[in-house]
């Protein structure tokens, strides 16, 4: 038993586990946030652009009286709005992190190595006299 306790806490302590935790908590949190645009924002302006129609309120009953089942599809639009609006701001958040990480590049590294300017050998940077052509190259690289 004390191995299955071991073998848990170094699977639940992997980084990548815990990332995938603060994803889904931070997709719940964000979710709530689209779904309040939908229904707060996006819905109410929708309504007003084709006169005060309101899709949540849509729906088929299917029997008689206040009992009967019903076919709530303006809920579905309003849940197909908000899937879209989701997908929307996921893509746009992902456009824009990957803009910026295009433009934090690492600077490249400092020549190590240089031309000859005499033999046009590759020689060390430091080099102050070639060693393929032993020419002097102070001032000169």
């Amino acid at each position: 038993m004390k191995a299955i306790i071991k073998e848990f806490k170094e699977f639940i302590s992997r980084g990548n586990v815990m990332d995938m935790a603060v994803g889904v908590i931070i997709g719940g949190a964000f979710t709530s946030i689209v779904t309040s645009l939908v229904n707060d924002v996006m819905m109410p302006v929708l309504s007003l652009l084709t006169g005060g129609f309101d899709f949540t309120a849509l729906c088929v009953s299917l029997g008689e009286g206040e009992s009967a089942a019903a076919l709530n599809y303006g809920a579905f639009i309003a849940a197909v709005i908000n899937f879209l609006l989701i997908a929307v701001v996921i893509f746009a958040l992902v456009k824009m992190i990957n803009k910026f990480s295009r433009k934090r590049k690492e600077a490249p590294a400092p020549a190590t190595t240089k031309t000859c300017p005499f033999c046009r050998e590759t020689i060390s940077v430091e080099a102050s006299r070639c060693p393929h052509c032993t020419s002097e190259l102070t001032g000169k690289g």
